[in-house]
């Protein structure tokens, strides 16, 4: 099972990947999460990333390809993967096919957690988040007992600073530019599925595993 997880910000795509994992025994990757043990373990491609995260600059497309292509190599991928946050240009879809083809893999999926940009302003908004121990809350869809106050410590509840519907609004337009292309090209791969993250979790979670065990 080859998935890849496709989704705006604030979709919920950590929350429904963390089910999937469940649901299937198999890891869930992420793009920060490979460059982070590719520092770690110190390899070739890991020091290169580093140097230009260091210098505030963007990945290079090579980097990254190689990174992905390691990290997809590796044992635990044997029976499947979640891969979240590669590719996001077409350029890099051509590469993960490659990729895949090289490890003699297929994409089983693309699942898109499909979510209005209203909505998710909403969401961000309304976002509260525990000083202390990280507990989330939201002032319309999952208010703490006390307004302000977290219900798990008593600590204070505070807002990040670009849950903002301005930063919002500008994450989902360069979000829709980029994806844009990539749906239309998994469209025409045959492979790609949406699913509406309106949903409550359960049923967008109870959606995604129908669409894969059909």
């Amino acid at each position: 099972m080859h998935i890849l997880l496709m989704g705006p910000p604030g979709a919920g795509k950590g929350t429904q990947a963390a089910e999937l994992v469940k649901a299937f025994d198999i890891p869930h990757i992420s793009t920060g999460d490979m460059f982070r043990a590719a520092v770690k373990e110190g390899t070739e491609l890991g020091k290169q990333a580093k140097a230009c995260m260091d210098a505030g600059k963007l990945v290079p497309d090579s980097v990254t390809i190689g990174i992905v292509r390691e990290r997809l190599a590796k044992d635990d991928c044997k029976k499947g993967f979640i891969l979240d946050g590669f590719p996001r240009t077409v350029e890099q879809a051509d590469a993960l096919t490659g990729i895949l083809k090289d490890l003699g893999l297929t994409l089983t999926r693309v699942l898109n957690i499909s979510v209005p940009a209203e909505d998710l302003i909403e969401r961000a908004v309304g976002r509260r988040i525990c000083k202390k121990c990280g507990a989330t809350y939201h002032t319309k869809f999952n208010p703490p007992k006390k307004e302000g106050i977290c219900d798990v410590c008593g600590s204070e509840l505070f807002q990040r600073a670009d849950d903002t519907a301005e930063t919002m609004k500008n994450r989902l337009s360069v979000y829709e530019a980029s994806t844009k292309p990539l749906i239309d090209y998994y469209k025409a791969a045959g492979v790609y599925t949406e699913v509406d993250g309106r949903q409550p979790i359960e049923k967008v979670t109870q959606d995604l595993i129908e669409v894969l065990k059909a």
